[in-house]
């Protein structure tokens, strides 16, 4: 339902900042020409992304789609974004450079953060990195996290998927199930995760210059699955709904996307509240017309 609420809303995530927590970004691809505002490396010095991943990511979240005549366009196009390279070239990382990635693009008053990562399951949320994001999420961010790619068994969402206060976010397919490979709650304390879907299968967003990641479809673009291509159309969503709707507090931004949602007639702990109809959101905080 994105389309429509661009259409109809004109919204499309202006002046909404978006952090992108992960491999990086090829700051040369023209889907986010003039919109990368910070980058910060954790790793090294440079936030260019050696992977392929980060730029996938952020590309769902918020590509322009302009190298692709708008084809490939992310769910807040127009959003700015803050990138935070905290994962090596091999997509393996310290907790503590995710963590300290999350501290500064909270420092930077970004809006939305997303963390398509994700460490071993199961996990209880008191684990350092899970209280960091629910620290980000007290503060008035949004922090959307990938639930993990190790279903289809029970209690298989690591950190920060874990997390009390951030949106964990499972993949779904393009005819409406959950993928297998979306990982499923419980928590290790009991608590249903992941708390929602949204599409992560066969994907098709922004390739990084000189990586090969995934499905390669040109130059410009390539095709990935996984729970970690679901979480930024999340982070997309969040910022779309909190460009309608400034005021809106981290967890009414997960109410209402959990409360509009589809459900798939699966088990909380698959599918969460169901998969994401970001229209139907859109429609429950948008302003009534004026009266003719």
């Amino acid at each position: 339902g994105v389309p429509r609420v661009w259409s109809e809303g004109g919204y499309r995530g202006q002046g909404i900042k978006i952090a992108i927590v992960d491999t990086g970004i090829d700051p040369d691809h023209p889907d986010f020409a003039g919109r990368i505002v910070a980058g910060k490396g954790f790793t090294s010095e440079s936030y260019v992304d050696d992977n392929g991943h980060g730029t996938h990511v952020a590309g769902i979240a918020a590509g322009s789609g302009a190298a692709s005549g708008g084809r490939y366009m992310g769910i807040a196009p127009e959003a700015s974004l803050y990138i935070a390279k905290v994962l090596l070239a091999d997509g393996s990382g310290m907790m503590s450079d995710v963590m300290a990635g999350i501290e500064w693009a909270v420092e930077q008053g970004v809006h939305v953060i997303g963390l398509s990562l994700g460490g071993p399951a199961p996990c209880d949320g008191t684990d350092a990195l899970s209280e960091t994001c629910d620290a980000a999420v007290e503060a008035g961010v949004v922090v959307c996290a990938a639930a993990g790619n190790q279903g289809p068994g029970p209690r298989t969402v690591g950190s920060p998927g874990c997390a009390r206060r951030v949106i964990t976010v499972g993949a779904s397919t393009d005819d409406d199930t959950v993928a297998s490979f979306s990982s499923r709650g419980p928590t290790g304390d009991n608590r249903v995760k992941p708390d929602i879907v949204f599409p992560g299968v066969n994907i098709i967003s922004c390739r990084a210059k000189g990586t090969g990641m995934a499905n390669v479809i040109d130059d410009y673009y390539t095709e990935a699955s996984g729970t970690s291509m679901a979480t930024p159309h999340a982070v997309g969503t969040a910022a779309l709904l909190l460009q309608a709707r400034p005021d809106l507090k981290p967890a009414q931004v997960r109410e209402l996307m959990m409360a509009t949602a589809l459900s798939l007639n699966l088990d909380p702990n698959t599918q969460g509240a169901g998969r994401a109809d970001v229209y139907k959101a859109f429609m429950a905080i948008a302003p009534a017309p004026e009266p003719t």
